[in-house]
């Protein structure tokens, strides 16, 4: 008993990053809805880019997104608690679920709220019309940002496809699975050397990135292939997202 106590606690920082991460991925793998939110959030978090957001507008709008992704995690949390305590159908356990689905419903209101008042101001409309192009976000934080956000979303929705359910309930990884933490390492240093002019600012950056790349490897957690490919992909997506801004219409 001791020891399967044991195997619950994190045993560091580290630990617990890594068992949220895949708390995360376990749902995104299993639950339709977070699935589909995480979709969402990817066209949300593009269209803000062409819309000319304000730091609060955006902020709020990402608020909601994350709001809902909270709430169905919570939701996911519960369901499989009372499914591990509960067999049979019990009245109290369906209001423990029926609870906890209104709360992802009433987040899911609020980011339709903040998203209509938002996306459908009337100005930004008449912005949006002109041409998508010549509104796009010109703030480097702001494109830097929702840059490194898709490519989270990119290795969340990656490792969930290449994960498979055990009949205990746990996640297996098959296949091909790309290095989440090379892919964020090497987004956060495109960004840095897109937006930065100092030499040394990026030297510092590539020495991270590299270091975060041979902890990968030292540790066997993932193949070369893997840690190259979630490389090339953190950095091809923050690429992608600045293109837009070089071949906006004048």
């Amino acid at each position: 008993m001791k020891k399967d106590d044991h195997k619950m606690k994190n045993d560091n920082f580290f630990e617990a990053w890594g068992n949220a991460t895949n708390g995360i991925i376990y749902s995104a793998t299993t639950q339709r809805n977070i699935r589909i939110q995480l979709v969402l959030a990817v066209i949300v978090m593009v269209l803000s880019l062409f819309y000319g957001l304000n730091t609060a507008e955006f902020l709020c709008l990402l608020f909601a997104v994350f709001m809902v992704i909270f709430a169905e995690l919570i939701n996911t949390a519960i369901e499989t608690v009372v499914d591990l305590f509960v067999d049979v159908y019990h009245p109290k356990a369906k209001i423990s679920k029926d609870v906890a689905a209104g709360a992802v419903v009433l987040a899911a209101c609020n980011a339709l709220v903040v998203g209509y008042f938002i996306f459908f101001k009337e100005e930004n409309l008449k912005a949006i019309s002109d041409s998508i192009f010549n509104n796009m976000v010109k703030s480097p934080m702001h494109l830097a940002f929702v840059a490194i956000m898709l490519v989270v979303i990119a290795v969340i929705s990656m490792k969930a496809g290449c994960s498979k359910k055990t009949e205990r309930g746990e996640l297996v990884k098959e296949g091909f699975v790309p290095s989440g933490q090379s892919a964020i390492a090497f987004a956060v240093l495109t960004a840095i050397w897109l937006n930065s002019k100092d030499i040394v600012t990026f030297t510092l950056a590539l020495i991270l990135s590299i270091l975060v790349v041979e902890n990968r490897v030292g540790s066997n957690a993932r193949t070369k292939a893997e840690i190259v490919f979630g490389a090339c992909m953190g950095v091809l997506i923050v690429l992608l997202i600045y293109g837009l801004t070089i071949f906006k219409i004048q």
